[in-house]
């Protein structure tokens, strides 16, 4: 499976049959600069799916319609629902620790691709997972959470989760690189697993290429 970041939360996962698109982003640098904030990730373009999962509506993560392909779009919802790669286990969380009363609600997405179980935080902001969201990821091999902090939880909270998960391989997103000019670097949670780290030259890497360990390896893309 071929997976590249395209910065922030937004990933594609590939496999030479179907291509699901997560959390992708629209030119945000006009609106955002005006309040102060510097988002400068490259635009997602030339970009199709079959799939497109999106997690919460925050602009820098429900832009669909950077995504071509005519893709099947799951948004901001909760349950077991039909796509092109087979059932979607979509959880309900919140972007914050107030019960979603500061940001509103998050999605947690599951999904198989490829013989992978794949999980997908979106901005989780729950200090940690409550009993029944757990059950319900259950097993995961591939999981990409945020470390920023800010709106999410980060390298305290993250850590706990990967710890509670158990992961072969976690991808940490939503953190200050040198494209943008909030949140907190992914520093503090990769200085957790520091004799596990693995970092990738570029935005893209393939699954079969990465190793596995007794514990979960962190794979830390290139910021594009």
């Amino acid at each position: 499976m071929r997976v590249e970041w395209y910065g922030q939360s937004a990933f594609a996962l590939s496999t030479p049959k179907v291509s699901v698109a997560i959390d992708p982003f629209n030119d945000l640098a006009a609106a955002l600069s005006a309040g102060g904030v510097r988002f400068e990730y490259p635009l997602i373009t030339g970009l199709e799916a079959q799939l497109l999962l999106v997690t919460h509506e925050h602009p820098d993560h429900n832009g669909v319609e950077a995504i071509g392909g005519d893709p099947v779009i799951v948004r901001a919802t909760a349950g077991r629902l039909p796509s092109p790669l087979g059932e979607v286990t979509a959880i309900a969380s919140e972007h914050d620790d107030q019960a979603g009363t500061a940001r509103g609600p998050n999605t947690i997405f599951v999904f198989e691709l490829d013989g992978l179980r794949i999980c997908h935080m979106g901005d989780f902001g729950q200090r940690t997972l409550r009993e029944e969201q757990t059950a319900a990821i259950g097993a995961v091999d591939l999981l990409f959470i945020p470390v920023g902090g800010g709106p999410t939880i980060g390298a305290p909270e993250a850590t706990r989760i990967v710890s509670q998960l158990a992961p072969r391989w976690v991808v940490p997103m939503h953190y200050r690189t040198p494209r943008i000019g909030f949140l907190e670097t992914a520093d503090a949670f990769l200085e957790q697993h520091a004799s596990h780290v693995r970092r990738v030259s570029s935005a893209v890497f393939e699954t079969a290429q990465l190793p596995v360990e007794d514990a979960p390896i962190v794979v830390v893309p290139a910021a594009p």
